[in-house]
C-alpha cells in the first residue's frame, strides 16, 4: 500500500527507454488518469460541493476541447522531447472518439495526456506540476477555469 501512495506522489520511476518503448496510446491512456486526478483535486480543494457540482466543474477541463486548448498554449514551453512525445501521441490512430469533439481537438487532446504519461512514469512529478499550472492558469486567461470553480 505504502508503494501505491509513493507512485502516486512520486510517479512510478520508469525506466527513460522503457517508458520510450510505450505506444503513444498507452502513455495517453495513464496520462488521462493522471490529469483527471489532478483536476479533481484541485476542484475538490477548491471548494467542497456536492459531487455531482464537482463532477460538472472537472468535466469542463477534462473534454477534449479544453485539453486541446492547453496543449495549444503549453506546445511553446514543451521541452524537445515532451514536444516529440506530443506529436506522437497527436498522430497515433485511434479507433476511437470523443463525444462533442472535432477530430483535431481529439487528437490534440491525446498528444496533451501522452505528455502528462510519459512525464509521470519517468517520475516527473515536479514537470507533470509545473505543466499542469501552466495549462490551467492558460484556460483561467480564456474563461474556461472561471466557470470550473463555479457552477
Amino acid at each position: 500500500m505504502e508503494e501505491n501512495l509513493t507512485v502516486l506522489r512520486e510517479g512510478s520511476r520508469v525506466s527513460e527507454s522503457d517508458v520510450r518503448g510505450y505506444s503513444p496510446l498507452t502513455l495517453a491512456y495513464i496520462g488521462d488518469a493522471v490529469y483527471e486526478l489532478l483536476i479533481r483535486t484541485m476542484v475538490v480543494t477548491s471548494a467542497n460541493a456536492p459531487v455531482n457540482k464537482l463532477h460538472k466543474r472537472s468535466s469542463l477541463l477534462a473534454k477534449a476541447p479544453a485539453q486541446s486548448a492547453m496543449a495549444e498554449a503549453l506546445l511553446p514551453v514543451f521541452t524537445e522531447e515532451e514536444l516529440a512525445v506530443y506529436k506522437r501521441g497527436r498522430n497515433a490512430h485511434s479507433y476511437t472518439k470523443a463525444k462533442n469533439a472535432t477530430t483535431g481537438d481529439y487528437r490534440r487532446a491525446t498528444g496533451f495526456e501522452a505528455v502528462f504519461g510519459y512525464l509521470y512514469l519517468k517520475g516527473d512529478m515536479k514537470r507533470v506540476d509545473e505543466l499542469f499550472q501552466i495549462a490551467v492558469e492558460s484556460t483561467k486567461q480564456k474563461g474556461q477555469a472561471s466557470s470550473a470553480g463555479k457552477d
